[in-house]
């Protein structure tokens, strides 16, 4: 059996292997008192499992459905809602739970098994303890830019024409998107739009050394998160694009939905901005702006 560092380095020879992830979990907490109840409980799991493959593997698909489904149940409850309505974009109703999940057995459980032997070649930590907060922080933030690049031009590139036709225009279905729609896709679409959620992560660890799973974990979720809320068709006074004016969130990408244009980027407005392929009426009015000024100084020649 692989131990997952130095940390718990001798201990599964320090008592005899018990039958039950719990004894396990107290076996591991009383060797090792300074590990938090997550950190014991984490431990115990791949020492428990005695693969960590298969640990890493369950674990992260577990994880995956939890979250994904978990952080779609407001989002029905609020459809729901009748005095929560007002502040819905469009107005649509739909059924794609089935698909959806499908699609996750299908086409993202093999992606998810795959990670941890690619993950761990190039570096990858998955013991204990966990890095700091703050340390999480920069790495998530990192890579919420390197995967809104990706999705960026991938997005775009999957607009032209053969490309909508036979890859993305499954995702185009419905206009108005909702929260589960967020990985309504092809199968083809929803692999190359993975490399940028989850080949960020191995891009640094490849280049720097310095990744652990449990911030890849925590990098998901705030990935998810990101996809449904943007899906979620709803634009509250209190979402995140009124706080960081940079912020996609659900009005951006509800835009592009309902034209089928612009509006690229996941997560932040920059690339749209900086490109010229923002979408509505705000992004209109300023070429509009920009067409007047330029006649203006064309006359003025």
């Amino acid at each position: 059996m692989a131990t997952i560092n130095a940390t718990l380095a001798g201990l599964t020879g320090a008592f005899s292997q018990p039958d039950t992830y719990l004894g396990v979990f107290e076996e591991v907490t009383k060797q090792n008192i300074q590990l938090n109840i997550v950190e014991r409980a984490w431990a115990a799991w791949y020492l428990w499992m005695q693969n960590d493959i298969l640990a890493t593997g369950i674990m992260s698909f577990v994880m995956h459905e939890v979250f994904y489904f978990g952080r779609c149940i407001p989002w029905m409850i609020i459809d729901r809602t009748p005095f929560l309505n007002k502040y819905k974009i469009q107005n649509e109703q739909w059924e794609c739970a089935s698909l959806v999940l499908l699609s996750h057995f299908t086409v993202e459980l093999p992606q998810i098994w795959l990670f941890h032997p690619i993950a761990t070649y190039f570096g990858m930590d998955y013991g204990v303890p966990f890095p700091s907060i703050w340390k999480m922080a920069m790495h998530i933030a990192i890579f919420f830019v390197m995967e809104d690049t990706w999705h960026y031009w991938l997005h775009r590139a999957l607009h032209y024409g053969p490309l909508y036709k036979n890859i993305h225009k499954l995702h185009h279905t419905y206009s108005a998107p909702f929260g589960l729609a967020a990985e309504y896709a092809s199968p083809l679409e929803v692999m190359l739009l993975a490399l940028g959620t989850v080949g960020s992560p191995i891009l640094w660890v490849s280049l720097t050394g310095d990744l652990h799973l449990f911030t890849m974990y925590a990098w998901i979720v705030g990935r998810l998160f990101q996809a449904i809320d943007s899906h979620s068709g709803y634009d509250f006074p209190w979402s995140l694009r009124h706080v960081l004016p940079f912020w996609a969130g659900a009005e951006h990408h509800d835009i592009h939905h309902e034209r089928f244009i612009g509006n690229y980027a996941s997560s932040f407005r920059w690339w749209d901005y900086m490109l010229d392929t923002e979408s509505g009426p705000e992004a209109a009015k300023r070429r509009r702006e920009r067409k007047m000024a330029a006649l203006k100084a064309k006359k003025a020649q």
